[in-house]
């Protein structure tokens, strides 16, 4: 089946700081203690400039958003504070939507992230967008919130944010983690009732359940396929229950993409960067759970276990098992997209442009393959689907 109608496409960008030590191998964990004086500042400035290029000339090229993301203490991502990535895009862009996925609002002031990301709003004329992590146990370590009470807290945080963007205040707000006595959000967002807002988890059932209650959307990360599949159904059963509508938009199907002029060399242009990425850039160590960051349901149910087995090594074969990645032609690339946003029903298309240690000619290589190709290809399909579909009729 074609695409949905009005699918959308994002590109994400993880920032990461590639230029490593030479015995990077020897650090059992590239998060929490890996030691900040291997950071270059001068070849940290290259690649912020070079970062925001690749996603500004994605926005040129017809790209619908753009997607950028935190976290803290590693070399996985220069971006422990997205919202300013997000600001520095904002002048740069003039009709992409920016979603930043996202700070965990329990390892934050709430009304402080309320209001950014309100600013943020109000300053892209109403192009934000919100996903809210729990946070990956790695940011407990470097942070000072406790795991056992994550969330409970993140639950409050989201409260507190969402009243703060949707009533008019002042309101007064006491809580077991927070307590105002005038949250009185200036400025409050452009959009209305709130900028669209989706929860970002790994397939606990609480957190599903919580984006279900509100009615949000929700986007599985490091999880089998079939997991995230399973993940979004709950999704869409228990919205229903509490009298919310799961539309396809609020389901963002993530997948790493490269484009090249054949299979055969897209794949050996992109496959040292995804090594990359997985033996290096994820090696956290010990740092992979935070005790009590899983109830013991949970816990149990993924035998202890917070990440699958991949994270921290590549192992090609279980990584296509547990992520939609892809590596070919034009036409390879739109076949193995169309057929993913069909099994997720999602119209909310996000690309991770940019892998590990990838230079820049082959990220321009594929956002231009992407934006020029692939996409034209898949929207010619769609519109192809809805002529048969209105002869036929």
């Amino acid at each position: 089946m074609p695409i949905l109608p009005n699918t959308e496409f994002f590109a994400w960008h993880f920032m990461p700081y590639s230029k490593l030590p030479e015995n990077v191998a020897d650090y059992e964990s590239l998060w929490v203690d890996f030691p900040n004086k291997l950071f270059d500042a001068k070849e940290g400035n290259a690649l912020y400039k070079r970062y925001l290029d690749e996603m500004v000339m994605a926005e040129k090229l017809g790209f619908d958003g753009l997607c950028v993301n935190e976290h803290h203490a590693t070399a996985y991502s220069m971006m422990p504070v997205p919202s300013i990535i997000a600001a520095a895009l904002i002048p740069q862009t003039t009709r992409a939507k920016i979603c930043v996925m996202g700070t965990p609002p329990g390892l934050d002031y709430p009304h402080r992230l309320a209001a950014s990301y309100a600013m943020l709003d109000v300053m892209s004329g109403g192009r934000l967008e919100v996903a809210f992590p729990l946070g990956t146990p790695m940011e407990y370590w470097a942070g000072t919130a406790n795991p056992v009470t994550a969330r409970e807290r993140f639950q409050e945080a989201l409260d507190v944010i969402l009243r703060a963007w949707t009533e008019d205040g002042p309101l007064r707000h006491e809580g077991r983690f927070f307590n105002y006595r005038f949250l009185n959000l200036w400025p409050k967002p452009m959009q209305q009732p709130h900028p669209p807002v989706y929860l970002v988890g790994s397939g606990s059932p609480e957190t599903i359940e919580l984006a279900a209650e509100r009615g949000l959307g929700y986007s599985s990360t490091f999880s089998p396929i079939a997991n995230q599949l399973a993940a979004q159904a709950r999704l869409r059963e228990r919205a229903a229950v509490h009298g919310h509508t799961i539309r396809p938009d609020q389901l963002p199907m993530v997948c790493m993409a490269y484009v090249g002029e054949t299979d055969e060399e897209a794949m050996a242009e992109m496959l040292p960067h995804i090594k990359f990425f997985f033996n290096t850039l994820t090696r956290a160590g010990r740092f992979i759970d935070a005790p009590g960051y899983l109830s013991l349901e949970e816990f149990k149910r993924r035998n202890g276990k917070m990440l699958p087995d991949i994270h921290g090594k590549f192992d090609w074969e279980a990584m296509q098992a547990n992520f939609r990645v892809v590596a070919g032609s034009p036409k390879t690339v739109a076949d193995t997209v169309e057929r993913w946003a069909e099994e997720a029903g999602s119209s909310r298309v996000i690309f991770q442009i940019h892998r590990g240690d990838m230079p820049q000619w082959k990220v321009v290589k594929t956002i231009t393959g992407l934006a020029q190709q692939v996409i034209p290809e898949l929207k010619r399909r769609r519109d192809a689907g809805v002529e048969l579909r209105a002869a036929a009729e």
